[in-house]
């Protein structure tokens, strides 16, 4: 039983260190309205830019390839599933939206953003400062 001991803690801690599956943001992602994304490549700092396209809008306009620009989370204690968020500047409105989100590595080995947003669209005056923001 004593030699038995060591050699399943060091099985147990080799199944550990595979335990948490990285999530990478880098690549395209298309959401369950159609919607899709590219992000680039997260530098050392955590940066990331990349492009959205929404399939989705309250304007009249033709919908366009937008930017975006944002940030993951880079810390000593990050696990492989990281926060990030992102600004999108709609190419065809005056308005611009905020993401905050998280990735994750599914039960099944498939990485999901779960994400919220605030879109802030422009307005003629502060009295109108209260419809402004979704």
């Amino acid at each position: 039983m004593v030699k038995a001991t060591p050699f399943l803690l060091v099985l147990f801690l080799a199944l550990g260190a595979h335990g948490v599956k990285k999530c990478s943001l880098t690549g395209r992602w298309v959401n369950d309205l159609g919607s899709n994304m590219t992000i680039g490549e997260v530098n050392g700092n955590g940066d990331f830019d990349g492009s959205y396209h929404t399939a989705v809008t309250a304007t009249n306009n033709k919908i366009k390839v937008s930017p975006l620009q944002g940030s993951m989370q880079k810390s000593p204690n990050q696990k492989g599933q990281p926060t990030f968020g992102f600004t999108v500047q709609w190419s065809f409105s005056d308005s611009i939206t905020v993401f905050t989100g998280q990735c994750f590595v599914d039960t099944a080995g498939k990485e999901v953003l779960r994400t919220m947003w605030l879109l802030r669209s422009r307005v003629e005056d502060i009295n109108n400062d209260w419809k402004a923001t979704r």
